[in-house]
């Protein structure tokens, strides 16, 4: 049997999603990296047009994690039915039978992600109440026990240290003061993590902050380990002051004991280390900033 090309592949994903349906036409989307990402348009049985979202998860994700799909899929259903900004999900397919590695089909979210934000004040207001929504969701209540604990994640990441480190970066000396703690105190509750929270997962339409996207990292965990990615990405974005002013924002809207965030984020820092492989033209004045974010961090903890 001749192997069926994509758009063959694309109608039947539609049939199992409604058996009458028609594809209409497919675009990738750019941007995808743990992920290959498909946006297609289809008529449903009763005439509507929908657009949809094919996420196929990598080989090497899989191999890793074979449920990966199907805790993203699952999470989705739960967020979406608690009313977060999350995109709906329609269908997951773990058979094999029209691509080699589980995919989900979710909702189209028009909107795009912003990197110039005109009211930098009300980006930063809605960037922080989102994240601080999604820790402040009731773990017990959702059942997300079949989510990676984040801690565990993370010692693995330490156990596997490299022969050769980047001592340009720092590298030896953030695994040498985070081999010497792990693991951290229990200081706050278990929340549900994002995994990824940064600029490139949020869509914006009109202003608002209308879905954020790209579940496959999420764990169980201290809420500590986003703010810090948070505080990264932004420093990365925008400055020190938007990533202080996140996280001012942050702190005043939780109880979230902060005493930790040196390390988390060293965590941080050591889990982006590998900058140059996305920073481009960027690339020096990301590396100078990742490493005013770890000296920061050194001057924090050695201030305690």
């Amino acid at each position: 049997m001749a192997e069926l090309q994509a758009d063959d592949k694309f109608a039947r994903v539609v049939r199992k999603i409604d058996t009458q349906g028609k594809l209409l036409r497919t675009w990738t989307l750019e941007g995808g990296v743990s992920a290959q990402v498909t946006a297609m348009e289809i008529e449903r049985s009763d005439g509507h047009r929908q657009k949809l979202i094919i996420r196929q998860h990598g080989e090497a994700d899989v191999s890793h994690r074979p449920q990966i799909a199907a805790d993203e899929f699952r999470l989705l259903q739960l967020l979406h039915a608690e009313g977060l900004a999350v995109p709906e999900p329609f269908l997951l397919d773990q058979s094999g039978e029209i691509f080699p590695t589980p995919y989900v089909a979710i909702a189209y979210v028009e909107g795009a992600t912003e990197f110039t934000p005109a009211d930098m004040g009300d980006f930063l207001y809605q960037f922080t109440a989102q994240l601080v929504r999604i820790h402040n969701i009731d773990c017990a209540h959702l059942d997300v026990s079949f989510l990676p604990r984040q801690a565990q994640r993370f010692a693995e990441r330490l156990r596997d240290r490299p022969a050769s480190v980047d001592e340009s970066l720092d590298e030896g000396h953030i695994r040498d003061v985070l081999e010497a703690v792990w693991s951290l105190p229990q200081r706050n509750p278990p929340a549900l993590l994002h995994g990824d929270y940064w600029l490139g997962n949020l869509l914006w339409r009109d202003g608002q902050l209308v879905a954020v996207i790209d579940w496959e990292d999420a764990a169980i965990g201290d809420p500590l380990f986003d703010i810090a990615n948070s505080r990264l990405e932004l420093l990365w974005a925008f400055g020190s002051d938007a990533m202080q002013d996140f996280t001012r924002r942050y702190q005043a809207m939780t109880v979230v004991d902060f005493t930790d965030l040196p390390y988390w984020d060293l965590c941080a820092a050591l889990r982006a280390m590998k900058f140059s492989t996305w920073a481009g033209d960027r690339e020096q004045i990301i590396r100078e900033r990742y490493q005013w974010f770890v000296s920061q961090a050194f001057a924090n903890l050695s201030a305690r």
